[in-house]
């Protein structure tokens, strides 16, 4: 297993931040994602909780098409927890396909930052784990990689859709 974690801070009020996190999708940083689906949403105790399906296309390797076959379509499984009174957003995601050969699972967390309230503080981990394919610490690698990469363009998106949102409430 490898074990990926990075913390970020958005200049952004946690209100600002998570309004564009709910609406990341689509962007031109990350076009694989072809589609985000709501499964579940409801209000418990306070907490809004949402369980979303993200479907996405991605090109596998010509080695991982003869392990796996040739897939194109992955999905995911997202559920989320708003809690405004704690001003708090977390999110767990684990890919449905691939599995048990492969299991990425991915936390965020977005909350006001402790040292300055008008900031987001985002702590993100990656769990990656493969297993009955050969090289799997070779692919856990490839794998860490590319969230890594993903997750940069993820925090370039957020910024984005912000951008997008002001300027669409100056007009």
């Amino acid at each position: 297993m490898k074990i990926w974690t990075v913390q970020h801070t958005f200049n952004y009020p946690w209100e600002t931040v998570v309004q564009a996190a709910w609406n990341k999708y689509p962007n031109p940083m990350n076009t694989a994602v072809l589609g985000i689906d709501v499964i579940d949403r409801q209000v418990i105790n306070g907490e809004l909780h949402s369980h979303r399906l993200v479907t996405t296309r991605w090109t596998l390797p010509n080695w991982a098409c003869a392990l796996m076959g040739p897939i194109s379509t992955f999905y995911a499984s997202e559920y989320s927890k708003v809690n405004r009174d704690r001003r708090q957003l977390k999110l767990d995601s684990q890919n449905l396909s691939l599995g048990p050969f492969v299991i990425v699972r991915e936390k965020l967390t977005y909350k006001p930052h402790p040292d300055d309230p008008q900031k987001t503080l985002l702590k993100q981990t990656a769990y990656v784990t493969v297993e009955g394919l050969p090289c799997s610490g070779y692919i856990e690698n490839i794998l860490t990689s590319k969230i890594s990469g993903n997750a940069a363009k993820g925090r370039q998106a957020i910024e984005w859709v912000i951008e997008k949102l002001q300027h669409k409430q100056s007009l």
